[in-house]
């Protein structure tokens, strides 16, 4: 791992245990943010990495490490399996560990939910919908894509990238591996539980980190609506490329069809002349030419849509991540702790209001009990809490890791133009020659073609 990404240990420090149930009427966790399972104790791991120099709140990270990190493909498998409900698998290959793996939409469905109950306080990109019936081939190839896209974005996070879960998914040969995963994570605690600075995370937060954070939300936010637009209206140009390929093509075919015409032209109608004979195989001829340039549009809006649309729905997949994580912090261990405080001050009231009505010894013992265990959790929810600001910061961190992706795309984009209208160029410029039998003068001699302002009276 590089700079400032956490250092994990199996040891839970004391501070931080697991939240114990204040009472019964405590909320249910958050479907989107799963309970963290509580493990024991244990002796640390010689393999852990250690500390990160300066201060582990910083990353030191650049665009091209992440990156480098993994390049994970994900490619239909042709064959479909199952008696009753065919199901698509896919083909998962990782550079990094030299794996190849079959996995199946659910595969990353438990994987998903791994990752957020290991990592509730960081970016975890969504997966694709799942359509139960009439799943068509664009639908498919639009969810490999996604898929392709969450895996890059989970394999190349810092503290995803090290977990024993990511390389069980993408290296994992044997069967049954739902439960391998399963197991995987359940055997420790998330990672508030398993980190050495967590209970130390308020001392690396600068004093103004709600005012810093309030800020980095609203322009990543920002961030991305432009982004979403710049997506939109690549997707319009591929389109518009695709929609040209394909007028080309039956532009050429047109031409073509025209000068295979075999109809009997009456004497009376061509003088003798064999003037539509000559411009029906030139006709003939051009066909080839069209069918190379609607070749060449369809080659560079397939380009695009790999290199320009994929990175922009890459980069979109980050940010929404992100808001989502905001969402996270803000209903899930804000508000438990919110919830927290409000019971504690009504333990209070019950404990006072019992003094003075001189209740039972046994009574008031009871009540003082709980009182002790609901300070307790208001002090782990306190800890959580500025763990959950310590990965925020980090996380806002590598989403401007991400940043210069834009000069990627750009690059991307503008090479394609320039290549696509350099080999089209290329193509309209070998298709004039052929074109001046079609402008033959009254005696068979060439002419060229008039421009469109020819015989315009000039004003």
């Amino acid at each position: 791992m590089t700079g400032g990404a956490m250092d994990l240990l199996p040891a839970a420090p004391a501070a931080a245990a697991a939240e114990p149930e204040a009472d019964e009427e405590a909320d249910p966790p958050a479907a989107d943010s799963p309970a963290p399972q509580v493990s024991e104790p244990r002796a640390p791991a010689s393999s852990r990495m250690q500390m990160p120099p300066g201060n582990p709140l910083l990353l030191s990270l650049t665009l091209q490490e992440l990156l480098a990190r993994d390049a994970v493909q994900v490619e239909l498998i042709p064959e479909k399996k199952g008696l009753f409900l065919k199901h698509v698998e896919y083909e998962v290959s990782s550079q990094r560990f030299k794996s190849c793996v079959c996995r199946r939409y659910n595969d990353f469905v438990v994987f998903h939910e791994m990752l957020l109950q290991k990592f509730p306080y960081r970016m975890v990109p969504a997966l694709p919908p799942k359509r139960m019936l009439g799943a068509d081939r664009e639908f498919i190839e639009a969810r490999r894509r996604a898929l392709k896209r969450f895996i890059n974005l989970v394999a190349r996070h810092p503290p995803f990238s090290e977990d024993v879960v990511l390389k069980l998914f993408l290296s994992f040969s044997g069967p049954d591996v739902q439960n391998k995963l399963k197991e995987c994570a359940q055997c420790v605690g998330d990672e508030f539980m398993n980190c050495k600075l967590a209970a130390r995370a308020k001392d690396f937060l600068p004093a103004d980190i709600q005012t810093q954070f309030a800020i980095s939300r609203e322009l990543i936010c920002n961030i991305y609506n432009s982004f979403h637009k710049l997506r939109d209206r690549a997707e319009r140009m591929v389109s518009r490329a695709i929609d040209n390929a394909a007028d080309l093509l039956i532009f050429g075919k047109e031409l073509s069809a025209l000068g295979s015409d075999t109809t009997p032209l009456p004497s009376w109608a061509t003088l003798n002349s064999s003037t539509w004979g000559s411009l029906k195989q030139a006709l003939k001829g051009l066909s080839v030419e069209f069918a190379l340039l609607a070749e060449k549009a369809a080659r560079q809006s397939k380009q695009e849509e790999n290199d320009v649309v994929e990175k922009l729905n890459l980069f979109l997949d980050l940010l929404q991540s992100y808001k989502d994580l905001c969402e996270r912090h803000e209903k899930g261990v804000l508000h438990k702790h919110q919830r927290a405080l409000h019971k504690y001050s009504l333990m209070k009231r019950q404990l006072t209001s019992a003094a003075v009505q001189n209740r039972e010894p046994e009574s008031v013992e009871q009540l003082e009990s709980r009182i002790v265990e609901q300070e307790n959790v208001i002090q782990t929810m306190e800890l959580r809490n500025y763990f959950s600001l310590y990965c925020l910061h980090q996380e806002t961190q590598l989403v401007h890791v991400y940043l210069p992706l834009t000069s990627h795309i750009l690059g991307a984009f503008v090479s394609s133009q320039i290549q696509g209208h350099k080999e089209m160029s290329k193509v309209w410029n070998d298709l004039q020659p052929k074109l001046q039998c079609l402008f033959a003068g009254p005696h068979g001699a060439p002419s060229p073609p008039r421009s469109p302002q020819d015989g315009l009276s000039p004003h």
